[in-house]
């Protein structure tokens, strides 16, 4: 999908956040065409050492950075904070990740910036929210889905609360946050006016179980019971496939597909409710059928009589699908680091292959001296800001990066 006028195109965007959360959101704005100026500290993000290094990058920084420029400045330093101010005077959107308090004592808090502009758009990305008893806690994604209940509801087989393998409440907190600034930009564009965006990774995660928490209330604090019944992943001959077979029809084809066609007609498995709490009998056969053939054999069969299955997929598999690859949805591209890599194509949004400047996520402070330049910096005054370590310059780069 290529756009020829992006969303986005002429907002500047103030971007003090680190990590995976608010960085996911300001890309977002920077891959909708703003110019999002990346402020990291000398020694960078904290983003770019998730993980595996690849210079002063890895995957997670790759992966939500994309479309940005960096500078990279010590606030400590009465130059770098001279440098943030001229920047923040003209931004539209403010983003910011410090734990609550920090950019007021810094001068930088919303309310000296919309003194500043009125309608400046000023975003604090934390663990808790900007005020509350926990407001000024540290947090990670592990510990918001072990506060917010993702755990319990991610049980093991045994019972054990187990935390998603992947940074879920970071990435979408990343998309609540980006969802917000861009309903107040639509409304500082109509209306005129600025706001300050209190987001949190609690009430993202919260707000992803809405409806696990209204069932939570339903059952008086018993647990949920599932979706409905068969549903989920069963072992094959050769690996693992997974099965939804919510409504009538599929439950009886499915059982059909196994060679067990009476079962569905036992008075147990009369209604959506009774397959729920019979589950364990039904888990059973189809448990002891499925490991009888291989998973493309029972694809096969289901997909002829439309009950919804799929292999259990690695990455691998994946990215190589074939219907992966007809609808475009991942673009390999070359990051000088890490080599040829796959970029998630979003719905709406330009694909990767269409806009070189959205394959590509800025080293540590890459743009410096663009960006000075842009903001009325001249070639002298930039050269005394490199030389006070101000602004790290383009040898530093290098050195912060080993």
């Amino acid at each position: 999908m290529i756009i020829d006028r992006q969303a986005y195109d002429g907002v500047t965007v103030l971007d003090f956040t680190q990590g995976v959360a608010g960085p996911h959101s300001t890309m977002l704005l920077a891959l909708n065409g703003a110019d999002v100026i990346k402020v990291e500290p000398p020694e960078g993000d904290w983003g770019r050492g998730l993980g595996e290094l690849f210079g002063d990058q890895c995957a997670h920084s790759v992966a939500f950075n994309r479309g940005k420029r960096s500078i990279a400045l010590d606030l400590k330093t009465a130059d770098g904070m001279a440098v943030v101010r001229r920047i923040a005077a003209k931004a539209d959107v403010i983003v910011e990740s410090f734990r609550p308090g920090v950019m007021g004592r810094l001068g930088l808090g919303y309310e000296a910036m919309r003194t500043a502009n009125p309608k400046v758009i000023y975003c604090s990305v934390s663990g808790f929210g900007q005020d509350g008893p926990f407001g000024k806690r540290p947090t990670v994604d592990s510990l918001i889905q072990a506060f917010t209940g993702m755990m319990v509801m991610n049980r093991t087989a045994d019972g054990t609360p187990h935390r998603q393998g992947m940074i879920a409440v970071d990435v979408m907190t990343g998309l609540y946050t980006f969802m917000a600034m861009s309903t107040a930009l639509t409304r500082m564009f109509r209306f005129g006016t600025g706001c300050h965006i209190d987001s949190s990774l609690m009430t993202a995660a919260a707000s992803f179980q809405t409806a696990k928490m209204i069932e939570h209330a339903v059952h008086k604090g018993a647990t949920p019971p599932p979706l409905y019944v068969p549903g989920g992943m069963f072992k094959t001959k050769d690996g693992y496939i997974s099965i939804g077979a919510m409504r009538p029809r599929h439950f009886q084809a499915l059982f059909d597909v196994v060679g067990q066609p009476d079962f569905p007609q036992d008075p147990r498995f009369a209604t959506h409710l009774s397959r729920i709490r019979n589950a364990a009998a039904i888990n059973k056969v189809l448990n002891e059928a499925f490991p009888r053939k291989t998973s493309a054999e029972w694809l096969a069969a289901l997909h002829a009589v439309e009950v919804y299955a799929e292999r259990v997929n690695t990455y691998e598999d994946y990215l190589q699908h074939e219907h992966v690859v007809a609808t475009g949805a991942i673009d390999w591209i070359e990051d000088p680091r890490l080599g040829r890599i796959p970029i998630t194509n979003l719905p709406g949004f330009t694909a990767a292959r269409d806009e070189p400047r959205f394959q590509h996520a800025p080293g540590l402070g890459e743009h410096a001296e663009a960006i000075l330049r842009d903001f009325g910096y001249t070639s002298s005054e930039i050269g005394r800001l490199f030389a006070s370590r101000a602004i790290l310059p383009p040898t530093q780069q290098a050195q912060a990066a080993e």
